[in-house]
């Protein structure tokens, strides 16, 4: 209540009354940072690549193993056809869902079922629809909206509060030009979207762009850079000034009739379309004075500090509103150490893997699965004639996350093994943590040892025929692979006719 506070202007509307103020605002300030401010563009790029990177992947846990085997087979397939447009797969619309999340607060993933004449192996595609093609202000029921039920921010709910359908616009808004009936609305079944975004308060109904703390300092920012960078390069432009003492002293033909200097700037200038005489600069510029004129360029120190400094701390800010480490935002290594940037790295992936699992897998990933699951038993790709009693079974699924790429690998592969070798934690999470399926993993290795044993060949990768040092192992039992030792330890000494047959 103080008087340093008086000009703070506070309100106690809900969420989904201060985002309505100011929703077209906000996507449509996010949307021009993102094209134009390369802060916000690598900021957006850091989460996609972090969060998504080269696809958020399935493993089935289906009990039976020749289900699970034809179950992994149709997704490989389903990945490659999933993008209703044709442009990617269903790895690269992950990428672009959570994309359109960061830099729209919100994205929508419509469900297509296709009859098998189209040829899909699985006859479902997904296609993808900005946060403006939802309207922000239909608030109230259309003559297609059944009795009871009500809409809220384009969103139509039962009376049990349940989503029951979205009003989307049938054309993008912003694509009138070639749509004339962009604005009509159409309803579409809840249960053939998903909605992608991150809640940030109970009741919320629609999402905030990620940017939008940010956005002001980012605005400022970039009109400092840009002030900055103009300044210094007039200032690079001016090569030298010509001051007349005296002005009749025909040295140099007069500023007003001079266009072009000898060596190639531009001094004077020249009339715009209203008469106005504007100034021009060229590289190697040499201004004449009049009699009693003075240059002086501004130094940054003079109008608030050190340039470097305030980027800095601007840029600090900004990562904090963002959720990214300074280092990460901006590729600045400079003040930083490795103790420094793994902490700082640390937690930036606890919160990467909070909005993984609870918000992006959630919305998006486990509806798909599940849409996947259906339309293959469906369409009889699947043998899934017990799916009515065993949906859980089908529909089980644990899913990988792009492994994390460490500073120093070498010290995080020890610390995994002496963790499982202590019983810490067993060897499939440690796969899975790194993006793979144990079972993939295992029948690979059993692939590559039945090849090197086929051809006779002993790596230092086998641990079946070599220890943690790369030497070869013997059998402690062969009394002929044994040597004689009188302290009755059996020290492992092979003979070269026993390496032989060993190889064999």
């Amino acid at each position: 209540m103080g008087r340093r506070l008086g000009t703070w202007s506070t309100t106690r509307d809900a969420v989904n009354s201060v985002w309505y103020q100011s929703a077209d605002q906000l996507v449509s300030r996010s949307r021009d940072s993102a094209r134009k401010d390369g802060w916000a563009a690598k900021a957006i790029d850091e989460w996609v690549c972090n969060a998504v990177g080269n696809g958020i992947k399935p493993q089935s846990l289906h009990s039976t193993p020749a289900t699970k085997e034809k179950i992994q087979k149709l997704w490989t397939q389903f990945v490659t056809e999933a993008d209703a447009g044709g442009l990617t797969d269903l790895y690269g619309l992950q990428a672009l869902a959570f994309r359109s999340m960061v830099e729209g607060g919100e994205c929508f993933a419509r469900k297509h079922i296709h009859p098998m004449s189209d040829g899909l192996t699985v006859p479902l595609q997904l296609q993808l629809i900005e946060t403006e093609q939802l309207p922000f202000y239909l608030a109230r029921p259309t003559p297609e909206t059944p009795k009871g039920n009500v809409v809220r921010a384009s969103i139509e709910f039962d009376p049990r509060g349940r989503r029951t359908a979205y009003y989307f616009y049938k054309e993008h808004p912003g694509e009138r030009l070639f749509f004339p009936n962009y604005l009509d609305l159409i309803r579409v079944p809840a249960d053939e979207v998903m909605h992608l975004f991150r809640p940030l308060r109970p009741g919320q109904l629609r999402g905030v762009p990620w940017l939008a703390n940010a956005l002001v300092r980012l605005w400022e920012l970039d009109q400092y850079d840009d002030a900055e960078l103009l300044r210094k390069k007039f200032a690079a432009m001016m090569m030298a000034f010509i001051i007349r003492t005296n002005p009749e002293d025909p040295f140099l033909p007069n500023a007003q009739d001079q266009q072009t200097t000898d060596s190639g700037g531009v001094a004077g200038g020249t009339p715009n379309d209203q008469g106005v005489q504007v100034a021009t600069l060229e590289a190697g510029t040499m201004q004449e004075l009049e009699p009693g004129e003075d240059v002086k360029f501004t130094d940054p120190a003079d109008v608030g500090g050190n340039y470097e400094s305030f980027e800095r701390m601007t840029l600090l800010r900004i990562g904090a509103g963002l959720g990214l480490p300074y280092d990460m935002l901006t590729g600045d290594l400079s003040k930083t150490s490795y103790s420094s940037i793994r902490a700082g790295i640390l937690s930036f992936r606890r919160l990467c893997e909070q909005i993984q699992y609870g918000v992006f897998i959630h919305q998006f990933c486990r509806p798909v699965w599940r849409a996947f699951i259906e339309q293959a038993a469906l369409a009889g790709r699947l043998d899934a004639r017990d799916y009515q009693a065993n949906r859980e079974e089908y529909l089980a699924v644990e899913w990988h996350t792009p492994k994390w790429a460490w500073v120093d690998p070498e010290k995080d592969v020890r610390a995994e093994v002496i963790a499982i070798r202590a019983g810490l934690k067993p060897r499939s999470m440690s796969i899975n943590e790194a993006g793979m399926d144990e079972e993939e993993v295992d029948a690979q290795i059993a692939k590559d040892n039945e090849r090197a044993d086929r051809l006779g060949l002993v790596l230092d990768s086998d641990p079946r025929r070599t220890d943690a040092r790369g030497a070869e192992k013997v059998e402690a039992d062969d009394p002929e692979a044994v040597g004689e030792d009188t302290t009755g330890d059996a020290t492992a000494q092979p003979k070269e006719q026993r390496r032989k047959e060993m190889i064999q």
